[in-house]
């Protein structure tokens, strides 16, 4: 299955706190690019701010002063970040701060993000898979039967079965809908309902796609 319409770029930030406004930086970058089922290119990166790593995302995440004091700066690896997204889709699970610290980081070096929508895959799985005892990647992911292959609260391993989780979330949507991919569009439109209206929204589309599919085309 080809499960996408068109292309989604998962991205995962790791970072040195929670907000931009109050000084919090990039650390480490993953954007991954989905086109139909498959991740087909990478961008990866660890990203030197110029700001202290505090102990606990050392703790957190592995990722030490030295490891970011010899990485590419954010001068650099933002700009080919935001060339490597350029207008596609994004994604990321909770990807509301990453889309925050993307677009403060744009500011700091004088560029805006282009992207053309967002889905957030913590938020498409609770409206899709109800009633889970926790929307965390790694215990979402474990309840769907996705593998972790690398280390949690790396970039990288964190947007890899992010992107799993997606790809698992939209051919469960095409399967209720009864379609063969899956526009982003219409997990952006799933994204934005509330929870209750979800079986309602489906249902509804699904009937759309069948009295769709049985209209003859014309000659």
């Amino acid at each position: 299955m080809s499960v996408f319409e068109r292309p989604i770029v998962m991205l995962d930030f790791e970072t040195t706190g929670l907000s931009p406004d109050m000084g919090d930086r990039i650390t480490e970058v993953a954007a991954l690019r989905i086109v139909g089922g498959q991740i087909t290119e990478r961008y990866v990166s660890l990203v030197n701010c110029g700001v202290r790593i505090p102990s606990f995302i050392t703790q957190l995440t592995g990722i030490t002063q030295d490891m970011v004091d010899s990485a590419p700066s954010a001068g650099r690896v933002v700009p080919e970040l935001l060339d490597f997204i350029g207008g596609d889709m994004l994604s990321a699970h909770n990807a509301s701060f990453d889309e925050k610290f993307l677009k403060a980081e744009g500011w700091r070096c004088g560029r805006q993000t282009g992207h053309s929508g967002l889905v957030c895959s913590l938020k498409l799985s609770r409206r899709l898979f109800p009633g889970m005892p926790s929307y965390k990647l790694g215990n979402l992911s474990s309840r769907l039967g996705i593998e972790f292959r690398g280390t949690a609260h790396r970039a990288e391993a964190d947007a890899e079965v992010a992107a799993e989780v997606l790809l698992h979330a939209a051919r469960h949507l095409g399967r209720t809908c009864g379609i063969d991919q899956v526009a982003p569009d219409l997990l952006v439109t799933v994204n934005k309902l509330a929870a209750a209206k979800v079986p309602v929204f489906l249902d509804k589309f699904a009937s759309l796609e069948r009295e769709r599919r049985a209209v003859p085309r014309a000659a």
